[in-house]
């Protein structure tokens, strides 16, 4: 049977790479962004890409996206959780609210709502059942300097993992979470560049090609195996310990 999944924030970075990798593989994979252009360049002529542009802050938008997936699908097997921004830089008091608000919509209202229509699809569909697979980060163990915004949402999106793990128990839908760190991305990039401008080496990075392989590893898995909590991090980053 041919399997299907729904990636959000496929536009670009982590998410297009871990598209290209589920489609080049035979999934149906449905394409979620705000921006329609980069979605469709992504899918290119390939029947198996549904290109669904959708804002995950917006309710009503989420679920027409996942109901127009479903109805061309048949089923929905794996939600690939991922769309996600880093925000404003810097300490709590330069934080204009307005950027936290932002990032809160989308790296953890965004997720819920897609989440909830995820577990939606799941728990009704014949067969019964599916995967959840939120993207953490390491900041949802351990934040770097000027983050609060970003690494506040990260562990709040921990405490969404660990709940639809408990409650997808019972409907056969499992649910994961997969920490990444440092893979070579436009947001990473960005990070680079502030760390250059505070006079220090950029942290090591990984191609985003490893992350892509990870969640292609956990989509595999059997409903009655689940990967609760991966950590995929470029080797040499600090994290561990003092480095």
């Amino acid at each position: 049977m041919n399997k299907t999944i729904i990636i959000t924030g496929a536009s670009s970075g982590i998410g297009a790479a871990t598209a290209r990798h589920f489609l080049d593989a035979g999934w149906t994979t449905g394409l979620i962004a705000r921006r329609e252009a980069p979605l469709q360049d992504l899918a290119g002529d390939r029947a198996n890409a549904i290109v669904l542009p959708c804002d995950v802050t917006d309710p009503d938008q989420v679920e027409t996206a996942f109901d127009r997936f479903v109805a061309q699908t048949g089923r929905l097997d794996m939600l690939f959780n991922n769309a996600g921004m880093f925000g404003h830089a810097g300490p709590i008091d330069e934080v204009p609210v307005d950027s936290w608000l932002q990032v809160v919509n989308v790296n953890l209202t965004g997720m819920f709502l897609c989440a909830r229509q995820a577990f939606r699809h799941m728990r009704a569909q014949d067969p019964q059942g599916g995967r959840i697979v939120n993207n953490g980060s390491i900041s949802a163990h351990v934040p770097r300097e000027g983050s609060v915004c970003y690494t506040s949402t990260k562990h709040a999106v921990t405490g969404l993992t660990r709940t639809l793990s408990l409650d997808g128990r019972p409907f056969d839908i499992a649910c994961g979470q997969i920490d990444i760190g440092n893979a070579r991305t436009d947001m990473v990039a960005a990070q680079n560049e502030r760390q250059i401008a505070a006079g220090r080496e950029p942290d090591p990075s990984m191609d985003v090609q490893n992350v892509a392989d990870a969640l292609m590893y956990m989509a595999n898995l059997p409903l009655e195996a689940n990967v609760q909590f991966m950590t995929v991090m470029a080797t040499k980053m600090p994290y561990i310990g003092r480095g």
